[in-house]
């Protein structure tokens, strides 16, 4: 009961508006025990995955909507039909559990209402499903606007990524090349019974086909290994890195990108990380510190240009930019219930932003790569194809490679393309 109760409280306060991320973690802190935090877990990415399919269900067994005040009955109800419509769990068990958990919330009425409603579920599900087959929100469990803009972006392949989108996301790493190669860190895992393979597309790329928690990882502790999807393992190599170079990784956090240019790199004059958000910056320096790498962190919103800028050019920047993260959504399902049509817009004005203020800072000669985890052209070939017009010393160095899709500008990986996420990239050369 207190499981469910709990998973209600975290669906709720996402569905106000809060990172699933940023409200799971402190609220498995209250369980003790490893079972019942993965089940909770499990009930919140799921809800939030299917959060399209199931109130669409839900509508149907309602005869009106929850009112605001109500949401944390509304959110109970989501988990009761999660728990029959895609988990395993026992139908008598889902409802019995869901009942005794709205118990709790301390309105009389709410015990018979989920019970009824889940029950209804129960002898309509056949029903239900024959009548909203058409029904694309049910099919894809997406939100119609998000169904319309993949389709618009991508229309020979938007079934493959609303399908990539609700698939569970593989378990990838990155072995630090420092430490040992990646055959060697495959046999270590082979010497503790975990089957992996490697992420052809990248250099030191491993898929583990079972998860599991990173403390149990062989080298986890001494750094040998860092979690990491391929398509991020790209950023690296593609930045064309070389001794004594100046680096800036102006939106550093969580510190994926940069821990590895500097593991492939160890030479590098400098390298000044950037991160505007404190909170996340405390995770860059922990990777850091695990993984025994140096790097200059600063806290400032990186746009700012003349409050952190020392004058000194740089001959790299890896630019991944704040953006709609609809090519990570398979990681990060709530994503499909925070994300609204209209913050494209904002975000790609805001993208090109960025990139215009960065820009000087690179010297004659050096590159810029430009990252988002988006699908959507507007944050990507759109953002660059503005900033284009107005750069003549900017040029793009076209990305020759195995993976992913070339676009008018830059190269575009799908979300389960290669059993990566979504990720977009472009490299821009500075001419004078």
């Amino acid at each position: 009961m207190k499981t469910r109760l709990l998973a209600a409280q975290i669906i709720e306060a996402t569905l106000q508006g809060h990172s699933l991320s940023d409200t799971l973690e402190p609220a498995l802190k209250q369980l003790k025990e490893a079972r019942d935090r993965a089940f909770v877990q499990a009930l919140c990415y799921g809800v939030c995955r299917y959060y399209a399919r199931l109130t669409a269900v839900l509508s149907c067994l309602l005869e009106k909507p929850m009112k605001a005040k109500d949401q944390d009955v509304n959110a109970l109800l989501l988990l009761g039909l999660y728990q029959l419509m895609e988990m395993n769990v026992p139908a008598h068990a889902a409802i019995a559990e869901t009942v005794n958990a709205s118990r709790k919330l301390k309105k009389t009425w709410a015990p018979s209402l989920v019970n009824a409603v889940l029950r209804n579920y129960q002898r309509q599900a056949e029903k239900i499903r024959i009548e909203q087959q058409q029904n694309l929100e049910i099919r894809y469990a997406h939100p119609a606007w998000w169904i319309d803009a993949i389709r618009q972006a991508w229309p020979t392949q938007w079934q493959d990524i609303l399908t990539a989108n609700n698939a569970h996301p593989p378990f990838a790493l990155r072995v630090n090349q420092r430490h040992m190669d990646r055959e060697a860190y495959l046999s270590e895992l082979q010497k503790n019974n975990l089957s992996a393979a490697i992420i052809p597309e990248t250099t030191h790329g491993i898929i583990v086909k079972t998860p599991i928690s990173v403390d149990a990882l062989p080298g986890w502790v001494s750094g040998e290994i860092s979690v990491q999807d391929g398509a991020a393992q790209l950023a690296a190599s593609l930045l064309r890195l070389a001794p004594k170079q100046r680096v800036l990784d102006a939106c550093a956090a969580p510190g994926g990108k940069l821990t590895h240019l500097l593991e492939s790199e160890p030479a590098l004059s400098e390298v000044i990380a950037i991160d505007k958000d404190k909170n996340r910056l405390s995770m860059v320096k922990e990777n850091l510190s695990r993984l025994a790498l140096q790097a200059t962190c600063i806290c400032h919103d990186v746009g700012d240009v003349t409050a952190w800028w020392d004058g000194q050019p740089f001959d790299r920047i890896l630019l991944d930019v704040p953006c709609s993260a609809s090519g990570v959504i398979r990681r990060h399902p709530d994503i499909k219930l925070l994300r609204q049509s209209s913050d494209i817009t904002v975000l790609s004005g805001k993208q090109l932003a960025l990139l215009e203020a960065v820009w000087p800072l690179l010297k004659p000669g050096g590159y810029l790569l430009y990252i988002t985890c988006s699908i959507f052209p507007e944050e990507n070939t759109g953002v660059l194809q503005t900033f284009f017009s107005s750069h003549a010393d900017a040029k793009e160095d076209i990305i020759t490679a195995s993976w992913g899709i070339p676009c008018p500008i830059g190269r575009q990986i799908l979300p389960g393309m290669h059993e990566m996420d979504g990720f977009y990239y472009a490299r821009i050369s500075r001419t004078t």
